[in-house]
């Protein structure tokens, strides 16, 4: 996972980056149970490498959903991997399930 992104370990934490982040925010929920882990890891590779090629106008937070059960509640996450783009703390674009690069790309780049 690339260090440009954030790992919150809870909710507070996740709300932190989020006030201070100033840019539109890839929050990208995980899970830890025995289904989501392979596709989780999948998708670990696809926003370590967006998180790299968009720095400095994207900030990605790769979020367990048991540690930040409200922000998880919030988006409406119910699985994992799903990810959900964030501007001004408002929610303008989503996913959920493995993605590739160019499907997570072309999800973001109509709203960056």
């Amino acid at each position: 996972m690339a260090k440009r992104v954030h790992r919150p370990r809870e909710d507070a934490e996740f709300d932190f980056i989020l006030r201070m982040s100033g840019v539109p925010v890839l929050a990208y929920f995980t899970g830890t149970w025995p289904k989501a882990i392979e596709p989780c890891r999948v998708m670990d590779l696809v926003v370590g490498g967006i998180a790299d090629d968009y720095a400095g106008c994207l900030t990605v937070v790769r979020t367990d959903i048991t540690r930040c059960p409200a922000a998880t509640e919030r988006y409406g996450i119910t699985g994992a991997p799903s990810y959900v783009l964030l501007k001004e703390g408002d929610p303008v674009a989503h996913g959920t399930g493995p993605m590739n690069t160019a499907e997570v790309r072309n999800s973001l780049d109509g709203h960056l």
